[in-house]
């Protein structure tokens, strides 16, 4: 699906209080309503500055975007509406979001750490398949050091996670997406 399907979809699941991957667990439930006012959020302040806009459209060669994700996950929110903003001022840039869930052996193939985490971009670029996610450098190292510190993730991490992304702004992102599409 592009990415208004997919805010179509999640704006459904949010509607029916229902979620994705035949989860009926409360906390998937409440992470889905909370995802869907996250994801309207980063679309309102999620900015890309002109330089990163100009070479965007300078782009020609045909890029396929293929986001493996779930409107539960926690690291969606700020990453797909940079990568539907991106894709949408790259002239050869397609995205495409599929879930995770209903596709297990793409995922298993873009493993993290032997797991199956998400949201997983996988770039198809001429003969070249590279990938990105689940989180941006910065994130990943507050995670990895929060686990090593306490041995589990849990919701003090998880809030910690939200706030490095809020302080961010989302720039970690865009700047590794960019490198992802080949700017230096």
């Amino acid at each position: 699906m592009n990415y208004s399907e997919y805010k179509e979809l999640h704006k459904r699941l949010v509607d029916e209080n229902r979620t994705t991957g035949g989860h009926t667990e409360p906390a998937y439930l409440e992470y889905t309503q909370l995802n869907w006012q996250r994801i309207k959020r980063w679309e309102k302040q999620a900015k890309l500055i002109d330089q990163e806009i100009d070479w965007l459209k300078e782009q020609k060669a045909p890029i396929r975007w293929v986001v493996l994700t779930e409107p539960w996950c926690g690291d969606a929110p700020p990453s797909l509406p940079l990568m539907a903003k991106i894709a949408e001022i790259h002239p050869g840039l397609e995205l495409e979001i599929l879930l995770r869930d209903e596709n297990l052996d793409l995922m298993n193939q873009f493993l993290t750490g032997g797991a199956q985490s998400i949201p997983k971009l996988i770039q198809y670029s001429g003969d070249t398949v590279d990938s990105w996610g689940p989180r941006p450098v910065g994130a990943a190292k507050l995670i990895d050091d929060y686990k090593t510190q306490h041995g589990k993730l849990d919701a003090t991490a998880r809030e910690q996670l939200q706030q490095w992304y809020n302080e961010n702004k989302g720039r970690q992102i865009i700047l590794e997406l960019l490198v992802l599409l080949g700017r230096k």
